[in-house]
């Protein structure tokens, strides 16, 4: 039989085999317990990277692990295939995003299939398909019919040049990324999904979600951002009108000199004076170019025009300019805030720019602040001045005080406020789910029927990526029939933000045959919720909040009956190389394609998890793949030179063991025992992997011509073999088959440790003199306390510190330690 490791033949061998017998294909087993394992599933960019080897790789250790335990395991895998990316490509290419997208997935199934992943190909599903997103927009009108997807305006990114609206990433440096024109921000129709009414339940589970990093859950706490405090009107001066705000800090009212808008809230041209107008028309403008993330950065510079009106302060009767402000955002709290400049750095800041009033109104303990000889605001707790009845008041018991205050003069009210804002669905491209509405002159907004879905994507369209999107000028789409009154009426053209897809795919993954509604309850409640589920950090809010946010409507729908989508949740770090994290643009990618070509899938698996624990960064190494190519040599030649030997072992009887058989099944059992705590309870597969290293080293320098070696050196290989079976599958199965088995490994049951194996024969005890070392003795396990202490008490190294001395006491610690005080 050929003895050189050849990982090419073996693993096409293998890999077609799972295929061919459908190894990973699960139905719903009451009788077994279920385990749901999923990878945040890929764009089909069109080749996988080393970041998607890392990130597979180690959702199949956990897949077959589990499955070695004796799980139901549902591993799937598809396709989050709609997106701009497409769209770019075809406009480049000058074919068509389906095409592109279609021979993208073909071409990455192949390379995952290289890779030896576990999935259940069988439930593979592409969001761009038809069978897919026909549910969504069937879930869409759902939503709309309770309530949850409205219309409303809102401001977009817009290119004048190429006539169309850009995604944030669209937008370098204030500028359109196809064709360098100025970009502004536009108000249009678009479509929402009203998170908001789940924003305290989704904020309530974030305390309840233990098998998510804390990291994660304050990131979702905070875009959430529940506050309380209180909204307050300003009556505007000379109208009957009034300017609300939302504050934290009530406590500060009495320090308010100036108001600040948004520039985009509806009252701005409203408050602008005749004489401003041109002033303030030009800020808005300026504002309208600007990233809406910078706006709000710290270190973003402080700016603003007078709009030449005035509001009161409802509590010290003083007139207040109203300013627009560009760091101030419609998208929190009420659009306008009152400026406490002396107790928020941001209107300290401002007010020092345009030299508006400062008032001290809460003072640190044992200190006098001057607004005169301040250099940055005091946002502290201190005590209340400067604030009427309220002065002498710690400012945390201010707040209570005042709110009441200000509701029982009518002229404010305790409130509660989120940050979290409505989800914007709409986008003005064409790749990707068209939204079911019609529009009738008529009847106004009416849901496509749900005998004339699916809403198909027309596919004679063309590409030139101007103009918007092609499916507003294509008439065949655009133009239909009202299907309440009958007269003619045109399509909705925008479609669905690809992140509506990756919200509920996973639930789909659970019955993707059924046809004739989105979800088979039944089978869903079996599976759900995902168990693990793994990902990058940087899908930490918008991913998986969405997708908290779908699973709970769909729960309110009647769909299924889980709360929340995934019980445990790991983010695996980046693949660093030379410093930074692999990209095309800093020239330091890793191709897993040559690096499976030369070493295999296995060596490429074992890299990738044994470089560094999955929670951190790996830092790639030439050394390191070396390194897993010649140890996964050295396992082969191992098996490979005691064939003969365990072929011909007999049955062994751990009874009758020598010392050195027992000292040898110790460090096999001990070793099981490790790696099986390692992936179970810490996903520490570094450290498993090197603990079979170990092990290897072990088995290689022990030889023995005792009666049962033959018979534990056997036990001894076959339980590396199946260690090693979830991180390097194909090497595994090949070993276990010529060590004569006929049960496939991935079939067979992960081993189980000796209990009693696992015992250490001896132990090392530590002798201290007054609590002092003093010497170190071995002994039997169990040894008696008599004896330890008699053996202590004349041991050479310690009669120099008790000769002469009255021994007062001796401690002892079984199996560990012996103290002697000595007087």
């Amino acid at each position: 039989m050929e003895q050189k490791y050849n990982p090419k033949d073996i693993e096409q061998k293998w890999q077609g085999q799972w295929e061919q017998a459908k190894t990973f294909a699960v139905t719903e087993d009451p009788d077994k317990q279920k385990y749901y394992l999923l990878e945040m599933f890929p764009y089909p960019s069109g080749r996988i990277h080393m970041g998607h080897v890392r990130n597979y790789s180690i959702g199949d250790v956990v897949g077959r692990f589990k499955r070695m335990r004796g799980f139901n395991v549902l591993h799937p895998m598809g396709w989050d295939a709609f997106g701009m990316p497409a769209e770019n490509a075809a406009i480049q290419n000058k074919s068509h995003p389906a095409k592109w997208t279609y021979e993208n997935i073909d071409y990455m199934r192949g390379q995952l299939k290289k890779m030896g992943l576990s999935y259940d190909w069988g439930r593979e599903l592409a969001t761009c398909d038809v069978e897919y997103y026909r549910w969504e927009q069937k879930i869409f009108l759902q939503m709309f019919e309770k309530g949850l997807a409205y219309k409303k305006t809102s401001f977009v990114n817009w290119c004048p040049k190429c006539e169309t609206v850009l995604a944030n990433e669209q937008v370098e440096d204030g500028n359109c990324w196809r064709c360098d024109s100025e970009v502004k921000q536009k108000e249009l129709d678009q479509w929402f999904f009203r998170i908001t009414d789940y924003a305290e339940e989704l904020l309530d589970w974030t305390y309840r979600l233990t098998g998510w990093p804390e990291r994660v859950l304050v990131m979702q706490r905070n875009w959430i951002g529940k506050s309380y405090g209180c909204e307050i009107d300003f009556p505007l001066e000379g109208t009957g009108d009034a300017v609300r705000v939302f504050t934290t800090r009530q406590d500060t009212v009495f320090g308010a000199t100036f108001m600040s808008l948004a520039p985009e809230h509806p009252m701005a041209q409203k408050l602008t004076k005749p004489d401003r107008k041109d002033e303030v028309d030009a800020f808005i403008e300026k504002v309208k170019k600007t990233d809406r993330i910078k706006r709000t950065a710290e270190d973003f510079e402080k700016e603003g025009v007078f709009t030449g009106s005035y509001c009161i302060n409802p509590l010290t009767k003083v007139r207040m300019p109203v300013y627009l402000a560009n760091f101030v955002l419609m998208d929190y709290g009420t659009g306008a805030v009152m400026a406490v400049p002396t107790h928020d750095q941001r209107d300290f800041e401002f007010a020092k720019k345009y030299s508006l009033p400062l008032q001290v109104v809460i003072q640190p303990e044992n200190k006098t602040i001057a607004p005169e000889t301040m250099t940055a605001a005091f946002c502290d707790a201190g005590i209340l001045v400067n604030s009427g009845k309220f002065d002498g008041m710690g400012s945390d018991a201010a707040k209570e005080a005042i709110a009441d205050y200000l509701q029982a003069e009518g002229v404010g009210r305790k409130t509660v406020n989120f940050r979290l804002r409505d989800w914007g669905i709409s986008r003005q491209r064409y790749w990707g789910n068209p939204i079911p509405i019609i529009y009738c002159d008529t009847c106004g907004v009416v849901p496509v029927p749900d005998q004339d879905l699916p809403v198909k994507l027309p596919m004679d369209v063309e590409f030139t990526g101007e103009g918007g999107s092609p499916l507003a000028k294509l008439d065949a789409f655009i133009n239909c029939t009202c299907p309440l009154c009958g007269q003619p009426a045109r399509r909705e053209a925008d479609t669905m933000d690809t992140f509506v897809q990756s919200s509920w795919y996973f639930l789909r993954y659970c019955c993707p045959d059924v046809k004739d509604t989105p979800l088979d309850r039944q089978r869903v409640d079996y599976w759900m919720s995902v168990d693990q589920y793994i990902g990058g950090i940087e899908h930490a809010v918008l991913h998986l909040l969405y997708a908290r946010f779908f699973t709970k409507v769909l729960r309110d729908l009647g769909y299924i009956s889980c709360d929340e989508p995934f019980s445990n949740l790991l983010t695996q770090g980046m693949v660093i190389k030379d410093g930074a994290k692999m990209s095309k643009s800093k020239g330091n990618v890793v191709d897993p394609n040559a690096l499976i070509d030369r070493y295999g899938a296995d060596t490429a698996r074992l890299f990738s998890l044994f470089a560094a624990p999955p929670e951190k960064d790996l830092d790639w190494s030439d050394q390191g793949v070396d390194g897993s190519f010649r140890f996964l040599n050295r396992v082969w030649k191992l098996v490979h030179d005691r064939l003969d030997l365990i072929n011909n072992a007999k049955v062994m009887d751990p009874s009758s063991l020598t010392q050195e058989e027992r000292t040898l099944r110790r460090a096999v059992h001990k070793t099981i025992k490790k790696v099986t705590e390692d992936i179970e309870e810490r996903f520490h597969f570094n450290t498993a992997i090197a603990a079979v290293m170990e092990l290897l080293n072990v088995l290689q320098a022990t030889e023995l011509a005792t009666p049962q070696y033959g018979a534990v050196i056997r036990e001894a290989l076959e339980s590396m073999v199946q260690l090693l079976a979830p991180f390097v599958p194909h090497i595994t199965e090949e070993l276990w088959q010529r060590m004569g088995h006929s049960t496939p490994l991935s079939d067979t049951p992960w081993p189980a440790y000796d209990q009693e194996a696992v015992v250490d024969e001896e132990r090392l005890i530590v002798v201290q003199v007054n609590g002092k070392l003093r010497s170190k003795i071995t002994v039997p396990a169990g040894t008696s306390e008599d004896i330890l202490k008699s053996m202590a008490l004349v041991d050479e190294k310690v009669l120099p510190f008790t000769d002469g001395k009255q021994v007062r006491k001796v401690i002892c610690v079984p199996d560990k330690l012996v103290n002697i005080v000595v007087g």
